[in-house]
């Protein structure tokens, strides 16, 4: 029954129409409210009959969008009463409701072309767009919109980024804050205090179907749909394990975080599992051994991801409950070398010690290097950097896959040591071969490490494994022995247990003489890991070298001598192994005692 001010109006029926709009912007908080109220109090104001609603675009708060919307009202009115639809006048301005611009009217004007307005897209797994396919697993006219929680739940497996952890543990943003975008836009309705219930508007449920049409997706298969299947995240794995094995192509804070420190690393119970051994001059003295075979099917592929790798300081398991959720469980220890690598782990965890080895883990041919961009340039200034990489070397490991990742960071200091990055990078891949992969937040490096597990587990679970039998193991044959098997039977692998790898690879027993040596040399700015050995070679020891600087005789013309000893003898290689004259003045201050 029509109100007393409907009845009132010259357009009751319209009147009407607009205000159940009016009252469903109010219930549902929808901010077009007031576009409803301008247009319900203009209509009600206006003295003037409309045949069509396309006339009332003359009037406040009236739009081409709210007139068809009328239009269509109207039309399903009159064939729901066998009335004849008022045919759409050529001209929608009636003279003489705006007198002020009547004499305008009566002027040509150029037509103006209409400004196509571009449907809303959001970002393909970005917040947004995982939250509208999350309500859009609702009914679409149900009575009781979603909790945030459940819209979470059902969020989640849709997007890239987390909605309860900020991506960038500096920043307190997460894809959560999406839902503003979508309420401003009034693709949401947002309901209730305290507990909030959040539904798709009729333009959101629009926007929900562009994105199921063009995803193949029905509302049916969304509900079911609660997770990624394994398979969908590990779609594109061939091209994977091919950009990581060939020679790699892809160039792909300095302040404390808050918090309890991390833990120390305990120390390595493996550390004699393998003797130092004798230093190998040639392949003769390799030994000969029967490799350990392990049958496809007594084992199964597993990441071993360090401890030590957290988020944030008081964050620390955000990593390995991601992994989790997505079907990958690490095994958390303390590594001696890397951050991440992965191992073939035996059903029979006596097979191994039976056969001459021990554990009932095998170390496979990958390992993983993480590296914030803050922590990247903090290892480049204090030499971890490149002792690091000397140690992935020595490992054996031929797979090392540098993870840089690229978070925000203030302006100024990224541009102080952009330069030094880039030269990092770049000498990581082409120096030393190594495979670098640039992620933009940690959940992108959570990504690729559950993609590489699984398509790690397609390559080895299928074939043999041959295992070094440990007792023919030492630290200084170690090197020698794999290469010698690679040259010799290139398409047989050959790996070694967890403990013997833990026990080569640990710093305490495998720092030898040389090893200092060339660290204390490359202490010194600008010598690089080259440079360094190229000194080595010709100075053995740093007795040697200290003595050939004692050699040179004291006074002016002693001084010139040890300035210039190293530049006398490496000043005409080629390449990074050139050692100019400056830099041979520099050393010769620290070693010569100039």
């Amino acid at each position: 029954m029509a109100s007393a001010g409907q009845e009132a109006c010259a357009n009751p029926l319209l009147l009407g129409w607009v205000k159940e709009w009016v009252d469903l912007a109010r219930e549902r908080n929808s901010k077009g409210i007031t576009t409803y109220k301008n247009a319900y109090n203009a209509l009600k104001a206006c003295p003037i009959t409309f045949n069509h609603p396309s006339q009332l675009q003359q009037l406040k708060g009236f739009g081409p969008k709210l007139c068809d919307r009328l239009t269509d009202k109207l039309q399903k009115h009159c064939q729901e009463n066998g009335l004849p639809m008022p045919k759409r006048p050529r001209q929608w301005r009636i003279p003489g409701l705006n007198e002020e611009n009547d004499d305008d009217d009566l002027q040509p004007r150029p037509a103006k072309k209409p400004r196509a307005r571009k449907p809303y897209v959001p970002t393909l797994r970005s917040g947004a767009y995982a939250l509208i396919l999350g309500l859009a697993t609702l009914e679409e006219d149900a009575p009781v919109g979603m909790t945030k929680a459940r819209l979470i739940e059902v969020a989640q497996p849709h997007c890239d980024a987390s909605f309860t952890a900020p991506s960038d543990p500096t920043k307190f943003y997460t894809a959560w804050n999406s839902m503003k975008t979508l309420v401003e836009k009034d693709l949401v309705y947002e309901r209730g205090r305290p507990s909030r219930r959040y539904s798709l508007s009729d333009e959101g449920w629009e926007v929900a179907r562009r994105i199921q049409a063009t995803a193949d997706l029905s509302s049916a298969e969304l509900s079911v749909q609660q997770r990624r299947q394994p398979g969908e995240e590990n779609r594109d794995v061939q091209r994977e394990i091919a950009s990581a094995t060939a020679f790699p192509v892809e160039i792909e804070e300095d302040e404390p975080l808050p918090g309890p420190p991390p833990p120390a690393p305990p120390q390595s119970c493996y550390s004699n599992v393998v003797a130092d051994g004798d230093s190998m001059s040639d392949s003769s003295g390799l030994p000969n051994f029967r490799p350990i075979r392990l049958a496809p099917g007594t084992f199964t592929v597993h990441l071993v991801l360090d401890v030590r790798e957290v988020r944030a300081r008081t964050d620390r398991d955000y990593m390995q409950e991601e992994l989790t959720k997505k079907g990958v469980k690490p095994i958390m220890r303390a590594l001696e070398l890397g951050d991440a690598l992965w191992v073939a782990k035996c059903h029979d965890p006596n097979f191994l010690p039976r056969t001459g080895s021990e554990g009932d883990e095998v170390v496979l041919d990958w390992i993983v290097e993480r590296k914030r961009l803050d922590d990247l340039i903090g290892s480049i200034k204090d030499g971890r950097f490149h002792e690091q990489k000397f140690r992935l070397k020595r490992s054996g490991v031929q797979n090392v896959i540098y993870i840089v990742e690229e978070m925000s960071m203030d302006s100024m200091s990224f541009q102080k040591y952009e330069e030094a990055v880039q030269s990092a990078i770049a000498s990581t891949q082409v120096v030393n071969g190594y495979f670098v992969k640039k992620t933009q937040k940690i959940d992108d490096t959570i990504r690729y490490l559950a993609r590489m597990t699984l398509l790690l587990k397609t390559r080895y679970e299928s074939k043999p494994l041959f295992v070094i039998p440990t007792e023919v193991l030492t630290a200084k044959n170690f090197i020698p022995l794999l290469e010698h098997l690679r040259q010799k039977k290139p398409t047989m692998g050959h790996y070694i247990s967890y403990p013997a790898f833990a026990s080569i690879v640990s710093k305490s027993d495998m720092m030898t003489l040389r090893d200092v040596y060339l660290k204390m040399l490359m202490c010194t700015k600008q010598v690089t890991g080259e440079k360094a050995i190229e000194i080595q070679k010709r100075w053995k020891t740093p007795y040697e070298f200290v003595r050939a600087y004692e050699r040179c005789g004291p006074g002016e013309q002693g001084k010139k001598k040890k300035q210039d000893l190293i530049h006398a003898q490496m000043g005409d290689l080629v390449g990074r192994k050139r050692i100019a004259r400056p830099l041979s003045q520099k050393i010769a201050e620290i070693w010569g005692g100039v």
